[in-house]
């Protein structure tokens, strides 16, 4: 799964389309199958993402809130990866991504 609020099935989108014209951002929410163990090897794989809490940062930044941040927040789940890309080349953060999946 993924959420984010210009996805044509996302129920923020009429909210996103008004409020946000431009564009919403870089920050997105998915689920990484294998739950809360695969989220963790998958945050640790990553070479260019920063394993940090801020978001909209300059550089990409990834969480795994189920195992630090957010443990008991409401929403939060075991499979659930937050990422906020940040201004590295888009080849580099696509291939940093695919390689880290293929470890989770």
């Amino acid at each position: 799964w993924v959420n984010y609020p210009e996805l044509a099935d996302s129920k923020y989108k009429p909210l996103a389309d008004k409020y946000f014209p431009k564009g919403v951002g870089a920050v997105f929410t998915f689920g990484v199958k294998g739950g809360k163990e695969a989220g963790i090897k998958l945050v640790d794989a990553l070479q260019i993402f920063s394993n940090l809490a801020n978001v909209a940062d300059a550089k990409s930044l990834v969480i795994h809130p189920a195992s630090t941040t957010h443990a008991q927040s409401a929403g939060v789940t075991p499979d659930m990866i937050r990422l906020s890309v940040g201004l590295e080349n888009i080849d580099d953060i696509i291939d940093d991504l695919s390689q880290a999946l293929d470890k989770a």
